[in-house]
């Protein structure tokens, strides 16, 4: 017996159509996207057209779709396209904090190095909350540089790395140098760094030879500088040094981590396929002194070792199990003892209380690296900004930032 044919006009089908659509939720936000969906039967072919809301000829729904999608001249990109200026500049970008004493010389040395290179160039000054006149400073500069300098101010102090970061997102160019304000690190070796990008290198880091730190800092830096090269994997002599260059893409990786307690020489040496370290000069500090002292260094070195590595939990949990198989030998010694020779009095108490305390010492310090591990996550589900642009002096068009 052949089988009724549905014989119901073309827009009465379609009604229907819609109807099942509206009625079962077939992807209704897809369908509102404009997605067209066909329907071939015996007498036309069909489209759901989310333009219109209704059915209509499938070529009418695909030229509407055409119409609607978005097309390469709609999308604003992430970062403004390279001009060909700005695939040769070289941004220079200086973390300040409470240093207007070397300010100016720092300048009178900076700016004959940049011109001298050859190259497009800016700098860019990131004033991270100073509380003396260095952006009163800064901003003079800036004024006096016919547009090749910008100064970055923070809301307030967020730190060496966060003010980095701030400049990081600023900056232009193809090549990023960072350079300390203290004049420790001398800019007439930035012509160096940039020879050896030249070479093909992704980072080159400075290693400061011939250091005039005191002992201490030498003997933190270097243990530290050891710790930093197990965990990244890229070993290096010098990662506290400040004067180093980056190429533009590794600059832009680093920027989208967005990690709240980010160490950025090791965060761009992890992402790098090419690192390279040259010497460089090392001059004793001319005024104002080091805020890194051995309390912030043991605290950066605990941050490195919880933000790149899982080595500390991993290593608790072996000392975990090898505590338990000693506690299990040395209960089987105590039961051993105790039914050849007898319960003894002597010194047992004190075995117990060493014991004791060793276990608890181990958990103490479980728990401690287990909050370290749950502080950083803390730090990161908040959101909270890493760093608060207040303004950009020297450059009309930028405006206030929370990052």
């Amino acid at each position: 017996m052949a089988r009724a044919v549905n014989r119901r006009p073309l827009p009465q089908r379609a009604r229907h159509l819609r109807g099942i659509v509206a009625k079962v939720g077939l992807f209704p936000s897809i369908l509102r996207r404009g997605i067209v969906f066909n329907f071939t039967g015996s007498f036309a072919t069909i489209a759901h057209d989310a333009a219109s809301g209704r059915f209509v000829p499938n070529g009418v729904a695909l030229r509407h779709l055409r119409e609607n999608l978005s097309s390469a001249e709609k999308i604003t990109p992430i970062r403004e396209p390279a001009t060909a200026a700005d695939r040769s500049l070289v941004s220079v970008v200086v973390p300040v904090y409470n240093e207007a004493a070397n300010l100016h010389s720092l300048w009178a040395r900076l700016e004959p190095v940049m011109r001298a290179c050859g190259r497009p160039w800016e700098v860019l000054f990131v004033d991270d909350g100073s509380a003396d006149q260095s952006l009163d400073l800064l901003r003079e500069i800036a004024a006096s540089a016919h547009g090749a300098v910008r100064v970055v101010e923070l809301a307030r102090n967020f730190g060496q790395h966060s003010a980095i970061l701030a400049g990081f997102r600023q900056c232009r160019g193809e090549i990023v140098v960072t350079l300390d304000a203290d004049l420790q690190n001398p800019p007439e070796e930035i012509p160096r760094l940039l020879a050896a990008i030249d070479e093909g290198n992704d980072v080159v880091g400075g290693w400061r030879e011939v250091r005039h730190d005191f002992a201490y800092r030498r003997f933190a830096s270097n243990l530290q500088n050891r710790v930093t090269s197990m965990i990244v994997g890229v070993p290096m002599h010098d990662y506290g040094c400040m004067l180093r260059a980056y190429r533009r893409h590794i600059v832009d990786t680093v920027v989208a981590c967005d990690e709240k307690a980010a160490f950025v020489p090791a965060l761009a040496n992890s992402f790098a396929k090419r690192v390279a370290e040259i010497p460089v000069g090392h001059d004793e500090r001319q005024s104002g002194s080091s805020r890194y002292n051995l309390f912030r260094l043991a605290h950066l070195s605990l941050n490195l070792i919880t933000g790149f590595s899982l080595m500390p939990i991993q290593a608790v949990s072996v000392a975990g199990i090898l505590v338990f198989v000693l506690d299990a030998l040395l209960v089987l010694v105590l039961l051993a003892h105790r039914i050849l020779y007898g319960p003894q009095q002597e010194g047992a108490l004190w075995t117990l209380f060493a014991l004791n305390f060793l276990v608890l010492g181990f958990v103490l310090l479980a728990v401690g690296l287990i909050g370290e591990y749950v502080g950083r996550i803390y730090l990161e589900v908040r959101k909270r900004p890493t760093y608060i642009v207040r303004a950009v002096h020297g450059d009309e068009s930028a405006s206030p930032e929370r990052r």
